[in-house]
């Protein structure tokens, strides 16, 4: 038989687009957690394929059609075969799909505590007996209910879990569940690794990218609800009419899973692209100008969310430009927004070149007055630490510390000071240190996530922002391994009490296999990587010694930047005496901004944690520790700890090979050999340098550095991604 060029070309795309629709992790992980391969168990495909049978899907909405699709694609996958899905109810369904509304009242009581708890977002998977005859019931409240329930069913599908019995209720604990996207109107991102923006403004709003309807469909699958669309380093411009039209694309397609949009409002909007010749929030033509602004956003994107503003921070303009406080220029546009309940979340991300106290303070120092002076529908947005998403650091103490203000929470997903995307690191570790430290802020179990869930102070609005490590890479994230920190970020910010170890295993079984001879072994991998990665970059509290601008690799000499809080020498202090930051009584302070009963054990070096030992404390280089090492023999046996940890991951991948493809294999072992080099790279670099402040020999069991200082000093890197 003879065929033409032109349909030879046409059977390879079909034949290509089908292979990566079928397998598409080993293609580049494009389906994420989201992949519906054929269960092959016979005990669960059996069980399964009994219980739906007969489906009587209630659907009346946009949402509710979405999740009408979303089951019937995952049943069709994962048995082989699609479902008979019924609009009407009958005796021959096994499965129900419907909203409280839709139900009998019989059943509604039955089911009324349930009901009273899972709220607008939650929902309830339940086996149940009517009439003699078993079925299982995924129902809610609202439409969205229904399709978190879904994905929640076909998760537990999945994984090969027994809905014998099942009983699931499920809601939120936090109602605002955002990412924030550090994307620019050129479709560069800041501080992203996985390629250019998603969002193609040239092309919208009349092309609308597949991928985004993607996007918006694997965010509702972890329960992300709210998306901030632009860089906090705002661009005024996507406020103009004609970008406008471009976002209530993206909202239109966002909408039926449940995802409402937000923008970055620059402060400075009024005079940059309203023709006025001030941007005084005490103004009556700039609060007329944002009022109208406000006005013309609703009616192009009726459930619009609202705005993240980065006000008066790294050079960006705000209310103290007029003499204003934070608070006057949050209020101005909360106000704007009030009229169709939309809410302003203002950074407290903050710090300035005037001030000459410790960068760490002065967040604390900026936003503690103004508690409950904020209109009810502002939040104020912390990073989880004081200075700024580094490998590790100790909670903001503004987390207890305003409990008449909503707090939200911003966890940075993307892996700024982590390894960009070369470098394997379970984030949700972070995330779960954080979450789970005490604040004493109101006796004991006074925890960060009972802060930030609302629950602690009784605030009526919570939230929690990640910021985004997503770009056009076919599997999105850049690493294979950084989609966890996606998945797991979602996970969290639907149940802040989730263990790591629990995320890390939903990932792998939804991602890669239920096989726990590979799901065992690499959860323990996932788990021990952050701590790697502190042990090889910043270990015993050391931070900020990355080099300058890309943020990527060390750089703990650099002194000559033009702010002094910009130099890693700030931080680490370095001298011939020894090495570290005092933020005790005798030095900065900042231990006073913790309750009394955290102060009293950061204060001392005795009783403070190892891991911020040298963020909190200046110490001598022939310091004792608990364990017997002096504080220069401690600091470069966990340097080569954090290279020997990397190595034994390399060790444990290189056992798994015979469990997936040749593709998910070899991919993470070039990116795993990669992290091993820049390991060793990071531990030589920084000794060398503390080296020369310390005048000591390295400790048995650490490899001596291959190259002198000066080649390390040498080392720059202009076009990093990211900068």
């Amino acid at each position: 038989m003879n065929i033409t060029a032109a349909q030879a070309k046409l059977f390879y795309v079909v034949s290509f687009l089908l292979i990566l629709n079928s397998n598409a992790q080993s293609l580049g992980g494009y389906d994420l957690w989201l992949g519906y391969s054929k269960i092959e168990d016979p005990v669960r495909h059996s069980e399964y394929q009994k219980l739906t049978k007969s489906i009587f899907f209630s659907s009346q909405s946009p949402i509710l059609d979405t999740a009408r699709k979303e089951l019937w694609r995952g049943i069709d996958g994962l048995l082989g075969q699609p479902p008979k899905m019924h609009d009407s109810l009958s005796l021959i369904n096994t499965m129900w799909v419907s909203k409280k509304m839709n139900l009998g009242k019989d059943m509604v009581n039955a089911l009324k505590a349930d009901f009273e708890r899972i709220g607008n977002e939650g929902f309830i998977i339940k086996s149940l007996t009517v009439r003699g005859k078993r079925i299982l019931l995924i129902t809610a409240n609202e439409d969205q209910g229904i399709l978190y329930g879904v994905f929640k069913l076909l998760q537990l599908m999945k994984t090969h879990k027994s809905l014998e019995g099942i009983n699931v209720v499920d809601v939120p604990k936090i109602q605002l569940r955002m990412l924030n996207h550090w994307d620019n109107l050129d479709r560069t991102v800041e501080r992203g690794y996985a390629g250019f923006s998603l969002w193609n403004w040239q092309k919208l709003p009349e092309y609308k990218d597949p991928r985004y309807e993607d996007y918006a469909r694997v965010n509702a699958s972890i329960g992300i609800n709210a998306t901030v669309l632009t860089n906090v380093n705002a661009n005024a411009l996507v406020l103009t009419s004609a970008y406008l039209e471009k976002v209530a694309a993206l909202a239109e397609i966002f909408r039926p899973y449940g995802i409402k949009v937000y923008l970055t409002a620059r402060f400075s909007a009024p005079m940059e692209i309203g023709g006025l010749n001030t941007s005084d929030p005490l103004d009556k033509d700039v609060i007329n100008w944002w009022n109208d602004k406000v006005e013309q956003i609703y009616k192009d994107i009726p459930d619009f969310g609202g705005f993240l503003v980065k006000a008066n921070s790294e050079g960006q303009p705000g209310p103290q430009n007029y003499g204003r406080s934070h608070v006057v220029g949050a209020n101005m546009l909360a106000n704007a927004l009030r009229p169709f309940k939309g809410i302003v979340i203002w950074r407290a991300f903050v710090y300035s070149e005037k001030d000459a106290t410790d960068r760490a303070k002065q967040a604390f120092k900026e936003f503690v007055p103004y508690d409950g002076k904020f209109q009810d529908n502002v939040l104020v947005q912390v990073k989880n630490g004081p200075i700024d998403f580094q490998p590790r650091e100790p909670f903001h103490p503004m987390f207890g510390a305003m409990p008449n203000t909503p707090l939200v929470m911003e966890f940075q997903i993307t892996q700024e000071y982590l390894g960009f995307s070369s470098h394997l690191v379970f984030l949700p570790k972070l995330f779960e240190e954080v979450l789970d430290a005490e604040t004493y802020k109101k006796g004991k179990n006074a925890t960060v996530a009972k802060v930030i869930d609302g629950s602690l102070f009784n605030n009526k609005i919570s939230a929690m922002a990640g910021v985004a490590n997503i770009g056009t890479d076919l599997n999105w994230t850049g690493h294979p391994f950084a989609q966890a920190n996606w998945y797991g970020y979602g996970r969290l910010a639907w149940n802040p009490y989730l263990s790591s170890e629990t995320i890390a295993e939903e990932w792998l079984r939804l991602t890669y296999t239920n096989d726990s001879a590979f799901v065992e072994p690499i959860k323990d991998l996932m788990i021990v990587s952050r701590e790697a990665v502190v042990n090889y970059m910043t270990p015993l509290g050391l931070h900020h010694l990355m080099d300058t601008g890309h943020h990527y690799g060390p750089g703990p000499w650099v002194s000559d930047l033009s702010r002094p809080e910009w130099n890693p020498t700030y931080y680490h202090k370095g001298d011939k005496e020894g090495i570290g930051f005092d933020r005790t009584p005798s030095g900065s302070d900042a231990t006073s901004q913790y309750a009394p009963e955290i102060a009293k054990i950061f204060n001392t070096p005795e009783t403070c944690p190892p891991e911020y030992l040298l963020w909190f404390h200046h110490l001598r280089w022939d310091y004792k520790l608990k364990n017997g090492l002096i504080l220069w023999d401690a600091i470069a046996l966990k340097y080569q700890e954090g290279v020997n940890q990397v190595e034994e991951m390399i060790g444990i991948w290189e056992q798994i090979k015979s469990l997936i493809t040749d593709d998910q294999y070899d991919e993470v072992k070039m990116l795993l050999e990669i992290q091993l080099k820049e390991a060793k790279w990071w531990r030589n670099a920084c000794l060398l340098y503390f080296q020369t402040f310390s005048g000591r020999e390295l400790p048995p069991g650490v490899e001596h550095p291959d190259e002198k200082l000066e080649f390390y000093q040498s080392l720059k890197f202009p076009y990093a991604p990211g900068n």
